[in-house]
């Protein structure tokens, strides 16, 4: 096998590794009560903060009346709140309530278990090839 097709090879097994890893864990969920864009939102929020419901939108790459519709379920369920912009008296800013940060630490936690349960079943030297490697992910993902 040249090196060309094995890098290949190795990028396309990576990948959808990474794709399958990344749906078996999103499907450990807190409940059914929201939706994976919700959610996404809801950790986007975790993530970067107190953001306009046009970042949010960019950040999540949806346009900003759909982010608008999910920010206002959000909002009915009571995990976000809206407060005035500081400086721009158009804008309001979307943030975390205590509830939403509650869902968000939980579906955390869920996901963090499974996986637990999941790495329990592999030996030591498994786990080491694995740390090693989410060093590796994490630093190609430029984090």
């Amino acid at each position: 096998m040249s090196g060309d097709t094995h890098e290949r090879s190795l990028a396309s097994r990576l990948r959808l590794a990474v794709v399958r890893l990344n749906r078996r864990l999103r499907a450990q969920r807190v409940g059914d009560d929201l939706t994976l864009t919700q959610v996404a939102a809801l950790s986007t929020l975790h993530k970067c903060g107190a953001l306009t419901p046009g970042q949010l939108a960019a950040k999540e790459g949806v346009q900003p009346p759909s982010m608008t519709r999910v920010i206002a379920a959000l909002e009915e369920l009571g995990f976000v709140e809206r407060r005035p912009h500081p400086t721009d008296g158009r804008q309001a800013i979307v943030e975390l309530s205590e509830s939403g940060l509650a869902y968000v630490q939980k579906a955390i936690s869920v996901r963090e278990a499974w996986l637990d349960r999941k790495l329990a079943e592999l030996g030591d030297e498994e786990r080491e090839v694995l740390s090693k490697a989410a060093e590796i992910i994490d630093r190609m993902a430029g984090n």
